[in-house]
């Protein structure tokens, strides 16, 4: 993954750099020095943002269902 792909992925999740380190419970200067020149973000990370990306739809659905069925 690419500092621009990361970049976008926190984008495109609403997301920034101080919200990811909370909820990967990461000092926010490690994830700061991802963004470095000759840095780049773990190999692990793609797979986080796919299972919170996955984690998101299914709580939208469940949601959504929730509110047809007139469930709380």
């Amino acid at each position: 993954m690419t500092q621009k792909e990361f970049n976008d992925r926190l984008k495109k999740n609403g997301l920034n750099l101080d919200d990811f380190s909370k909820l990967i419970d990461t000092p926010v200067g490690t994830i700061y020095n991802w963004n470095r020149k000759d840095k780049t973000p773990p190999n692990w990370v793609v797979s986080w943002f796919d299972n919170y990306e996955k984690a998101k739809s299914y709580e939208y659905i469940k949601n959504k269902v929730f509110e047809i069925e007139k469930i709380k």
